[in-house]
């Protein structure tokens, strides 16, 4: 391996440089520094456990009226469809689906829209339990999108019966 700088060297002794450079800038840091670096750390890891930990606790809630409403965010993070992840929020009263709204999502909103407007209106009424699985045609023209809310629809309904 060859450098403009410090000319011919071994992978070895590159990498065993490229410590030493890291070592060197850290130890030159005051302690100030170190510890407003650490405490930075800290902060941030404790704010991503927040985050996490109380969205976790938010996957299912239950309403004074009795519905039961489930958020999809967490239960469905490898369901995509066109440009990411389409959560749901699925309102579910005495094994019916009331409403599925749509939340903040990437997908193309011309294209979602449609999705938004022609087949998510279609769950409301719609039964759950042991049988199946509400079954709603997609969306000619929006198929990733229409597939990606259908399997929201799936894990949250099926969390619905394991969880209830």
């Amino acid at each position: 391996m060859s450098s403009p700088f410090i000319g011919n060297v071994t992978e070895k002794q590159y990498d065993n440089l490229e410590i030493s450079l890291l070592y060197t800038n850290f130890a030159r840091q005051k302690p100030t520094t170190i510890q407003q670096n650490m405490k930075r750390l800290y902060m941030a890891t404790l704010i991503a456990l927040l985050v996490v930990s109380a969205s976790a606790q938010e996957v299912m809630r239950k309403e004074k009226d009795g519905s039961y409403i489930i958020n999809t965010t967490t239960l469905a993070t490898s369901v995509t469809g066109y440009r990411g992840t389409t959560p749901l929020e699925i309102t579910i009263k005495k094994n019916k689906i009331v409403q599925v709204k749509p939340l903040r999502n990437m997908e193309t909103p011309k294209f979602f829209q449609r999705v938004s407007q022609q087949m998510v209106p279609k769950y409301a009424g719609q039964p759950v339990g042991k049988k199946g699985m509400p079954q709603v045609d997609g969306v000619t023209g929006a198929t990733l999108s229409s597939k990606a809310v259908q399997e929201n629809v799936r894990r949250g309904v099926a969390y619905y019966l394991k969880h209830k």
